[in-house]
C-alpha cells in the first residue's frame, strides 16, 4: 500500500489528518507491524480507511492483512476460536419473585440497622437522671418573693441576700 500511496502522490500526513489515524499506526499498516496497532476491530477498520483514502481496493488491503497475520502464525480477530466472555454479569436466571424476596430482605435488614442505630443514639443523648437524685422542693407556702421556703436554717449576714429555688 506505500507504493500505491507513493505513486498516487500523498503524503502521509495527508492521510493522518482525513482519516483522523495516528501516524505511527500508519506507519505501522505500511511496515506490515500490527503489534504496533490497537488490535481488534480498529486494525482492520484502519486499513479500510487508509485503503480508500489511497484508491486501494479495501477488501484486497483486509485480505492481506489476514494473510500476512496468517503467514506470521498469529491469530486473526474474525477466525479467532475462543470465545468471548463478558465481563459483566448478564444472565438472568433468577425468577422475579425470588429477586422480589431478595429486596425486601434486604430493605428489612437495612431498615432495621437504622432503627436499631437511632435507639442507641436516642438512649446516649437523653439526659441522664438518676432515680431519687432529682432537685426536690420542700411542700410549704411561698415566701414573700413567691418562691418556695426550703425549710432549713438559713442565717444571713447584714448586706448578704436569701435566694431558694
Amino acid at each position: 500500500m506505500r507504493l500505491a500511496r507513493e505513486t498516487r502522490g500523498i503524503a502521509l500526513r495527508d492521510i493522518s489528518e482525513q482519516t483522523r489515524i495516528s501516524m505511527r499506526y500508519l506507519e505501522a499498516i505500511e511496515s506490515d507491524d500490527y503489534r504496533r496497532l490497537p488490535g481488534g476491530i480498529f486494525n482492520r477498520s484502519f486499513i479500510r480507511a487508509y485503503a480508500k483514502f489511497i484508491g486501494y481496493d479495501e477488501a484486497q488491503a483486509v485480505d492481506e492483512y489476514a494473510r500476512t497475520l496468517r503467514e506470521r502464525g498469529e491469530p486473526d480477530e474474525e477466525s479467532s476460536t475462543k470465545p468471548y466472555k463478558s465481563m459483566v454479569y448478564t444472565e438472568n436466571n433468577r425468577s422475579p419473585v425470588m429477586t422480589l424476596v431478595l429486596a425486601l430482605v434486604i430493605l428489612t435488614v437495612l431498615s432495621l440497622c437504622v432503627w436499631a442505630g437511632l435507639h442507641f443514639y436516642q438512649r446516649r443523648s437523653a439526659p441522664k437522671t438518676r432515680s431519687g437524685a432529682g432537685q426536690r422542693f420542700a411542700p410549704g407556702r411561698p415566701g414573700a418573693n413567691g418562691f418556695n421556703r426550703i425549710p432549713g436554717d438559713y442565717r444571713t449576714e447584714e448586706g448578704e441576700h436569701e435566694f431558694t429555688v
